[in-house]
């Protein structure tokens, strides 16, 4: 694992890639590099306009390959469901939870969720439980699910996922990144009980320059604090190419095992791919079935297949 970079991800020929918020940063990385490889990607994210350009950019950098766009919305369970449906292959032997939101002022999706919580666990959850058939249909297909190292700063509040009660933005942040962790746990337990060759993982970026560090100021017409976080990725953020290698790793990499969690090596910050430290709660049971349970209800997702 030590040096691991994109020169060891193995051949992708025949396989079907999602990833989604492939317009740009991370997600741009890692859906262009699956196609370096050979694998035929859906670029899935919201705008049709940026969505495209980014589809055309992966082919102008890397001719030959294969991508196309497909819109997804994660914040709107409608636009997740139609995705789902009109996917158009019998198999899919990677699904890249990617996309995200980091700290904007407070919001609700189109079904009333808190815009973090909503998408960056809610839309995910459902996109992969709708996704589950061909995933399943895929011999060693995976489910590779983007958390964060923040995740630390705080557990879910089963009893306040929505932060109803109290809504602190870097906290609600963290939460849906916690609750990234205990998906993919209770994932993995799932898809263990029922014998399924689907391999459930989770990885982290560290502190990698991306636009989520600028979206929320920018949003709110915060110039000042937007240009602070500009000159602060320049100065201590590695590059979105670097960031997307333990998400890479988690997809692509043999030694990969369920609900592993990977990010860069140093000191959780930047570096090559190595397994990295995870709050205990994220490993909870008890929460996970609650949070799953919880989430199907939410999203009316309900998988047949994964009834523990």
């Amino acid at each position: 694992m030590a040096g691991w970079d994109i020169s060891a991800i193995p051949d992708q020929t025949g396989r079907v890639a999602v990833v989604t918020g492939a317009n740009s940063g991370l997600g741009y990385v890692t859906a262009r590099e699956l196609a370096r490889k050979g694998a035929r990607v859906v670029v899935a994210c919201r705008s049709e306009v940026r969505g495209s350009e980014a589809t055309d950019r992966i082919v102008a950098e890397v001719p030959g390959v294969t991508a196309e766009f497909r819109r997804l919305d994660l914040a709107d369970l409608a636009s997740v469901r139609g995705f789902a449906e009109a996917f158009p292959y019998d198999r899919l032997d990677l699904l890249v939870n990617n996309a995200g939101v980091m700290a904007p002022p407070y919001g609700t999706t189109a079904d009333g969720f808190e815009t973090q919580f909503g998408v960056n666990h809610l839309g995910h959850f459902a996109l992969t439980g709708l996704l589950l058939p061909a995933l399943l249909a895929s011999p060693g297909a995976r489910v590779v699910t983007v958390s964060s190292m923040m995740h630390a700063l705080a557990n879910i509040d089963i009893d306040d996922l929505n932060s109803e009660h109290r809504y602190r933005r870097w906290i609600a942040y963290a939460r849906s990144k916690t609750a990234n962790l205990l998906f993919t746990h209770e994932l993995a337990r799932r898809l263990a009980a029922t014998g399924a060759d689907v391999l459930a993982a989770t990885a982290h970026p560290g502190y990698a320059a991306t636009n989520l560090q600028t979206a929320g100021p920018r949003a709110e017409g915060r110039r000042g604090a937007e240009r602070l976080m500009e000159l602060t990725n320049r100065v201590f953020a590695q590059s979105a190419e670097s960031g997307a290698l333990p998400t890479l790793y988690a997809a692509t990499a043999p030694d990969v095992h369920p609900d592993s969690f990977f990010g860069p090596s140093f000191a959780m910050w930047r570096g090559a791919p190595a397994p990295s430290w995870r709050a205990p709660w994220t490993r909870d049971d008890a929460v996970s079935r609650r949070l799953w349970e919880a989430s199907e209800r939410l999203t009316g997702a309900k998988s047949d297949a994964l009834q523990a």
